[in-house]
């Protein structure tokens, strides 16, 4: 099922969008076959009303088992990119062909290796196809500001804390979050840091549309070694 523009904002509105990747440097990633479809499987059950995740493999299977939307996304380095969320055609060919209901990408003012500009990336992608749901992952307000003059669906703080010149914070942008859903006429997505449920819900009351969690849910790598640093960290200290 391929989800309208209008169906998925009524149904990620005030929502938990859960997201569940595992990239091939990471413990829940089997070469064989994708099992994010699991993590998918138990985040709708839980409740959430949509899925974000990394892959066209990825894509497809969480799609067949669970019929939510998704928010589609590939993570790749290219020489001479500083972004890796989706950053040249290819990847947008291969997110559109796989159905993803919304396609998200990197939409920082950072250098990309081709010589073109974010503003002429999203040009192009909305000459190809014209009808494609755009989610737009930035660090900054200045970013947020310049993808909804581009045109993007949704503007999410994906990247905040994760470029040089964005503010570096234990947690998630909660001025970022509340500046942009003041100023923008597009869903805001809280993205980024997002550890505890408390987090997520002052998320929202700051004014996000909706909220995307990942590694506090479904990396059990990360979510296992924040348990263990806080540990030595109080045996150090004793």
């Amino acid at each position: 099922m391929k989800w309208s523009k209008e169906e998925i904002l009524t149904k990620i509105k005030g929502q938990l969008i859960v997201s569940c990747q595992a990239l091939p440097s990471e413990p829940l990633y089997v070469e064989e076959k994708s099992i994010m479809y699991l993590m998918a499987r138990a985040a709708k059950q839980a409740g959430s009303p949509c899925i974000r995740t990394s892959s066209v493999r990825d894509v497809k299977a969480i799609k067949e088992e669970t019929g939510l939307p998704v928010i589609g996304i590939i993570k790749i380095n290219y020489d001479g990119y500083d972004s890796y969320i989706t950053p040249t055609m290819k990847e947008v060919d291969q997110l559109v062909e796989a159905d993803s209901d919304i396609v998200a990408l990197d939409c920082t003012l950072r250098k990309r290796g081709d010589g073109s500009t974010i503003n002429d990336f999203l040009s192009d992608i909305r000459r190809k196809y014209p009808d494609i749901i755009l989610m737009a992952d930035i660090s900054t307000y200045e970013e947020g500001i310049n993808a909804w003059k581009c045109g993007v669906d949704l503007v999410g703080t994906t990247l905040s804390g994760y470029t040089d010149y964005s503010p570096h914070h234990e947690g998630p942008d909660l001025e970022l979050v509340s500046r942009l859903s003041t100023d923008l006429d597009i869903p805001v997505i809280a993205e980024g840091k997002i550890h505890y449920p408390e987090q997520a819900v002052q998320m929202l009351d700051a004014g996000a549309y909706a909220v995307v969690v990942g590694g506090a849910i479904t990396r059990p790598l990360e979510i296992a070694s924040r348990f263990i640093s806080a540990i030595e960290k109080r045996n150090t200290n004793e």
